[in-house]
C-alpha cells in the first residue's frame, strides 16, 4: 500500500491542473412567461369547456403579435370542486344548536344534505413563448387584457441555447489547454495526456458583467461594456500530465 501511495503522489507531482474560462454573449432572441386561466361553473364539464374557450380567446388575441397556437403550452391543469354550506335557514343568533360527539349537525337543518356542491373551478397554467423578444412586454399586456393572469416575469433566452452553451464550453476547454501549455513550457516541460476534466456553465442576462469587479475568477478579456445581453459563462478545470 505504501509503494502504491508513493506512485500516486509521484503522478500528481508530474501533473498540472488549470482552469479555463470563456464567455459567449448573444442578444436575446426569444422570451417566455407563465399565465393562469381560471373558470368556474356548476359542473366539471362546463368549467373545463369554459376554460378551453377562454384559452382559445387568449391565443387568438396573441396571434396578431406573432404568437402561434403551438407557442401556448399547458404546464399544469387542475379542476377542483367547491363545497358551500347552506346558510339560508340559519336560526337566530343565540339559538345555535350544539354539535354532538362524533357527528356534524349543520345549523338546525339536520343532515349532510345541507352541505351542497357550490361549483367547480378549472385552473390552467400556460407557458407562452414569444418568438420576438422585443415584443414580450406587448404580448404579456395583451394576454392580461384577454383575461389571463400573468404569473411570472419575462424569461429571455436564445433561440438555440444548446449551441450557445456548447461553444462556451469549447472555448473554455481551449483556454485551459493553452494555459497548461504555457505553464508547462515555463517549467521546461511539455503537456501530455488529459487526466481529468470538469465543467460548470452559468447563463445570465447581463448579471455576470455587472458583478465582474467582485468576482475574483472572472476572465479579464472578452467581456462586454454594458449589460442586457445573454451571457453564457463556462469554467473548466482540467488536469494534464507533463513530460
Amino acid at each position: 500500500m505504501s509503494s502504491y501511495a508513493m506512485r500516486a503522489d509521484a503522478q500528481q507531482i508530474e501533473g498540472i491542473t488549470v482552469f479555463g474560462e470563456a464567455v459567449r454573449r448573444i442578444l436575446p432572441e426569444r422570451a417566455e412567461f407563465l399565465v393562469e386561466v381560471t373558470s368556474s361553473a356548476g359542473s366539471m364539464a362546463q368549467a373545463i369547456r369554459d376554460g378551453q374557450v377562454k384559452t382559445v380567446q387568449i391565443t387568438q388575441a396573441l396571434t396578431p403579435l406573432g404568437v402561434q397556437p403551438a407557442d401556448v403550452q399547458t404546464v399544469s391543469f387542475k379542476v377542483h370542486n367547491i363545497y358551500t354550506p347552506v346558510v339560508s335557514a340559519l336560526p337566530g343568533y343565540g339559538n345555535l344548536p350544539q354539535i354532538g360527539a362524533g357527528a356534524f349537525t349543520p345549523y338546525g337543518l339536520g343532515g349532510p344534505s345541507d352541505v351542497q356542491l357550490g361549483s367547480y373551478c378549472a385552473r390552467n397554467i400556460l407557458r407562452i413563448n414569444v418568438r420576438e423578444a422585443a415584443r414580450a412586454g406587448e404580448v404579456a399586456d395583451a394576454a392580461a387584457r384577454a383575461g389571463a393572469t400573468v404569473l411570472s416575469g419575462l424569461n429571455f433566452r436564445a433561440a438555440d441555447e444548446t449551441n450557445a452553451r456548447r461553444t462556451a464550453l469549447e472555448a473554455a476547454g481551449k483556454d485551459a489547454r493553452q494555459k497548461a501549455e504555457a505553464l508547462a513550457s515555463a517549467a521546461g516541460k511539455q503537456v501530455g495526456d488529459l487526466v481529468t476534466i470538469t465543467e460548470d456553465i452559468q447563463a445570465s442576462n447581463g448579471a455576470y458583467t455587472a458583478l465582474r469587479a467582485s468576482m475574483a475568477f472572472a476572465p479579464s478579456q472578452g467581456m462586454p461594456d454594458f449589460t442586457g445581453e445573454l451571457e453564457y459563462y463556462a469554467r473548466v478545470s482540467a488536469t494534464y500530465r507533463v513530460q
